[in-house]
Protein backbone atom coordinates (compact mmCIF):
# COMPACT_ATOMS: atom_id res chain seq x y z
CA UNK A 1 0.00 0.00 0.00
CA UNK A 2 1.50 3.38 -0.94
CA UNK A 3 2.59 5.74 1.83
CA UNK A 4 0.93 8.94 0.66
CA UNK A 5 -0.09 10.45 3.97
CA UNK A 6 0.78 14.06 4.58
CA UNK A 7 3.03 14.75 7.57
CA UNK A 8 1.52 17.05 10.17
CA UNK A 9 3.63 19.01 12.65
CA UNK A 10 2.46 18.46 16.21
CA UNK A 11 3.20 20.68 19.18
CA UNK A 12 3.35 19.84 22.86
CA UNK A 13 3.49 22.54 25.53
CA UNK A 14 2.89 20.19 28.48
CA UNK A 15 6.59 20.26 29.41
CA UNK A 16 6.81 24.01 29.16
CA UNK A 17 8.59 23.98 25.82
CA UNK A 18 7.94 26.65 23.19
CA UNK A 19 5.06 25.78 20.84
CA UNK A 20 7.47 26.19 17.91
CA UNK A 21 9.40 23.02 18.88
CA UNK A 22 7.60 19.92 17.49
CA UNK A 23 7.47 16.91 19.83
CA UNK A 24 9.01 14.67 17.17
CA UNK A 25 12.01 17.02 16.93
CA UNK A 26 12.57 16.75 20.68
CA UNK A 27 12.22 12.96 20.53
CA UNK A 28 14.87 12.60 17.83
CA UNK A 29 17.21 15.04 19.59
CA UNK A 30 16.93 12.85 22.66
CA UNK A 31 17.64 9.73 20.59
CA UNK A 32 20.74 11.29 19.03
CA UNK A 33 22.07 12.40 22.42
CA UNK A 34 21.40 8.96 23.96
CA UNK A 35 23.13 7.23 21.05
CA UNK A 36 26.14 9.54 21.21
CA UNK A 37 26.57 9.02 24.95
CA UNK A 38 26.27 5.25 24.53
CA UNK A 39 28.94 5.24 21.84
CA UNK A 40 31.36 7.40 23.83
CA UNK A 41 31.04 5.38 27.03
CA UNK A 42 31.10 1.93 25.46
CA UNK A 43 33.74 2.50 22.80
CA UNK A 44 36.15 3.84 25.39
CA UNK A 45 36.42 0.27 26.74
CA UNK A 46 37.91 -0.98 23.48
CA UNK A 47 39.57 2.19 22.26
CA UNK A 48 42.97 0.48 21.94
CA UNK A 49 41.58 -2.29 19.71
CA UNK A 50 40.04 -2.23 16.27
CA UNK A 51 36.55 -0.73 16.02
CA UNK A 52 34.31 -1.74 13.12
CA UNK A 53 31.53 0.34 11.56
CA UNK A 54 28.90 -1.44 9.43
CA UNK A 55 26.27 0.14 7.19
CA UNK A 56 23.31 -2.11 6.33
CA UNK A 57 20.43 -2.12 3.89
CA UNK A 58 17.52 -4.42 4.57
CA UNK A 59 13.83 -5.27 4.58
CA UNK A 60 11.62 -5.40 7.69
CA UNK A 61 8.17 -6.92 8.14
CA UNK A 62 5.72 -7.78 10.90
CA UNK A 63 4.05 -5.63 13.52
CA UNK A 64 0.39 -5.96 14.46
CA UNK A 65 -1.96 -4.04 16.75
CA UNK A 66 -5.50 -4.67 17.92
CA UNK A 67 -8.33 -2.18 17.43
CA UNK A 68 -9.30 -0.99 20.92
CA UNK A 69 -12.95 -0.74 19.85
CA UNK A 70 -13.12 -4.01 17.89
CA UNK A 71 -11.08 -6.97 19.20
CA UNK A 72 -11.64 -8.90 15.96
CA UNK A 73 -9.90 -6.24 13.88
CA UNK A 74 -6.11 -6.29 13.43
CA UNK A 75 -4.06 -3.35 12.16
CA UNK A 76 -0.82 -4.38 10.43
CA UNK A 77 2.25 -2.28 9.70
CA UNK A 78 3.50 -2.16 6.13
CA UNK A 79 6.67 -4.08 5.27
CA UNK A 80 9.46 -2.02 3.75
CA UNK A 81 13.12 -1.15 3.40
CA UNK A 82 15.43 -0.25 6.26
CA UNK A 83 18.74 1.49 6.86
CA UNK A 84 20.87 0.37 9.80
CA UNK A 85 24.23 1.16 11.38
CA UNK A 86 26.30 -0.76 13.91
CA UNK A 87 29.54 -0.05 15.76
CA UNK A 88 31.43 -3.11 17.10
CA UNK A 89 34.50 -3.35 19.34
CA UNK A 90 36.42 -6.31 20.85
CA UNK A 91 35.78 -7.41 24.43
CA UNK A 92 38.30 -9.06 26.73
CA UNK A 93 36.66 -12.50 26.44
CA UNK A 94 36.88 -12.59 22.64
CA UNK A 95 33.32 -11.49 21.95
CA UNK A 96 32.34 -8.13 20.48
CA UNK A 97 30.27 -5.33 22.00
CA UNK A 98 27.85 -3.53 19.68
CA UNK A 99 25.70 -0.42 19.41
CA UNK A 100 23.02 -0.97 16.74
CA UNK A 101 20.52 1.45 15.16
CA UNK A 102 17.87 0.56 12.55
CA UNK A 103 15.32 2.86 10.85
CA UNK A 104 12.20 2.06 8.82
CA UNK A 105 9.49 4.30 7.37
CA UNK A 106 6.36 2.14 7.59
CA UNK A 107 2.62 2.88 7.54
CA UNK A 108 -0.64 1.98 9.26
CA UNK A 109 -3.91 1.51 7.32
CA UNK A 110 -5.77 4.77 6.83
CA UNK A 111 -8.80 3.16 8.46
CA UNK A 112 -6.95 3.50 11.79
CA UNK A 113 -7.47 7.25 11.50
CA UNK A 114 -10.65 7.32 9.47
CA UNK A 115 -8.64 8.46 6.44
CA UNK A 116 -8.71 7.09 2.88
CA UNK A 117 -4.90 6.94 2.68
CA UNK A 118 -2.22 5.12 4.63
CA UNK A 119 -0.59 7.00 7.52
CA UNK A 120 3.21 7.03 7.73
CA UNK A 121 4.91 5.92 10.94
CA UNK A 122 8.68 5.90 11.46
CA UNK A 123 9.96 2.98 13.56
CA UNK A 124 13.52 2.95 14.89
CA UNK A 125 15.49 0.66 17.18
CA UNK A 126 18.49 1.70 19.28
CA UNK A 127 20.12 -1.27 21.04
CA UNK A 128 23.30 -2.08 22.94
CA UNK A 129 24.47 -5.68 22.74
CA UNK A 130 27.08 -7.78 21.00
CA UNK A 131 28.20 -10.61 18.71
CA UNK A 132 29.56 -14.07 19.49
CA UNK A 133 31.07 -16.24 16.75
CA UNK A 134 30.22 -19.93 16.82
CA UNK A 135 32.17 -20.63 13.61
CA UNK A 136 35.30 -18.59 12.88
CA UNK A 137 36.11 -15.18 14.36
CA UNK A 138 35.85 -11.46 13.68
CA UNK A 139 39.26 -11.54 11.98
CA UNK A 140 38.60 -14.40 9.53
CA UNK A 141 34.79 -14.33 9.25
CA UNK A 142 32.24 -17.05 9.89
CA UNK A 143 28.88 -17.56 11.56
CA UNK A 144 27.73 -15.71 14.67
CA UNK A 145 24.80 -14.89 16.93
CA UNK A 146 23.91 -11.27 17.66
CA UNK A 147 21.53 -9.46 19.98
CA UNK A 148 20.88 -6.42 22.11
CA UNK A 149 18.61 -4.52 24.47
CA UNK A 150 17.33 -0.98 24.12
CA UNK A 151 14.32 1.03 22.99
CA UNK A 152 11.93 1.38 20.07
CA UNK A 153 10.91 4.83 18.80
CA UNK A 154 7.48 5.26 17.17
CA UNK A 155 6.82 8.53 15.30
CA UNK A 156 3.46 8.63 13.47
CA UNK A 157 2.88 11.40 10.95
CA UNK A 158 -0.73 12.23 11.78
CA UNK A 159 -2.51 14.86 13.85
CA UNK A 160 -3.85 13.56 17.16
CA UNK A 161 -1.28 10.73 17.39
CA UNK A 162 1.71 10.96 19.70
CA UNK A 163 5.30 9.73 19.50
CA UNK A 164 6.11 6.82 21.80
CA UNK A 165 9.21 5.12 23.24
CA UNK A 166 9.05 1.50 24.44
CA UNK A 167 11.67 -1.04 25.69
CA UNK A 168 12.72 -3.71 23.20
CA UNK A 169 15.25 -6.39 22.37
CA UNK A 170 16.63 -8.09 19.26
CA UNK A 171 18.11 -11.52 18.55
CA UNK A 172 19.60 -12.80 15.33
CA UNK A 173 22.10 -14.87 13.43
CA UNK A 174 24.58 -13.79 10.80
CA UNK A 175 27.52 -14.69 8.62
CA UNK A 176 30.61 -12.61 7.84
CA UNK A 177 32.77 -12.88 4.72
CA UNK A 178 36.19 -11.26 5.12
CA UNK A 179 37.04 -9.36 1.90
CA UNK A 180 40.24 -7.72 3.18
CA UNK A 181 41.96 -7.33 6.58
CA UNK A 182 39.70 -4.39 7.49
CA UNK A 183 36.75 -4.89 5.10
CA UNK A 184 33.99 -7.50 5.39
CA UNK A 185 30.51 -8.33 4.12
CA UNK A 186 27.76 -9.32 6.58
CA UNK A 187 24.37 -10.99 6.12
CA UNK A 188 21.99 -11.11 9.10
CA UNK A 189 18.49 -12.14 10.09
CA UNK A 190 17.16 -10.33 13.18
CA UNK A 191 13.93 -10.49 15.13
CA UNK A 192 12.69 -7.60 17.30
CA UNK A 193 10.30 -7.74 20.25
CA UNK A 194 8.89 -4.49 21.65
CA UNK A 195 7.01 -4.39 24.97
CA UNK A 196 3.93 -2.28 24.30
CA UNK A 197 1.95 -3.16 27.46
CA UNK A 198 -0.96 -0.94 26.44
CA UNK A 199 -4.66 -1.54 27.10
CA UNK A 200 -5.56 1.30 24.75
CA UNK A 201 -4.65 4.81 23.61
CA UNK A 202 -1.21 3.70 22.40
CA UNK A 203 0.15 6.40 20.04
CA UNK A 204 -3.04 8.40 20.64
CA UNK A 205 -2.80 11.81 22.33
CA UNK A 206 -6.39 12.84 21.64
CA UNK A 207 -8.57 13.14 18.58
CA UNK A 208 -7.94 9.59 17.32
CA UNK A 209 -10.77 7.91 15.43
CA UNK A 210 -9.44 4.46 16.35
CA UNK A 211 -7.31 3.58 19.39
CA UNK A 212 -4.95 0.61 19.27
CA UNK A 213 -3.60 -1.72 21.93
CA UNK A 214 -1.24 -4.66 22.38
CA UNK A 215 1.15 -6.36 24.77
CA UNK A 216 4.11 -6.95 22.44
CA UNK A 217 5.03 -6.15 18.86
CA UNK A 218 7.23 -8.52 16.85
CA UNK A 219 9.11 -7.61 13.67
CA UNK A 220 11.59 -9.47 11.46
CA UNK A 221 14.41 -8.09 9.35
CA UNK A 222 16.89 -9.30 6.75
CA UNK A 223 20.11 -7.26 6.47
CA UNK A 224 23.13 -7.04 4.18
CA UNK A 225 25.99 -4.85 5.37
CA UNK A 226 29.49 -3.65 4.52
CA UNK A 227 31.95 -3.39 7.45
CA UNK A 228 35.06 -1.25 7.66
CA UNK A 229 37.58 -1.48 10.53
CA UNK A 230 39.54 1.44 11.95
Amino acid sequence: MPNTATTHTRHDTRLGLPPTVPRRTRLWRGAVVAGALSLLSLLSVGAAAQTTVTLYGGVRGGGEFEDQNDSTRTLELDSGGTLSLSVDWPLADGRQGQVFYSFQRSALPGSALGQPQDVEIDISYLHVGGRTFFDGSARVGGGYVVGGLGVTFFAPAAAGWSDEIRPSLNLGVGYQWQLAPTVALRAELRSYVTLINSSGEFLCSGGCVVSIRGDVMAQYEGLLGLSVGF
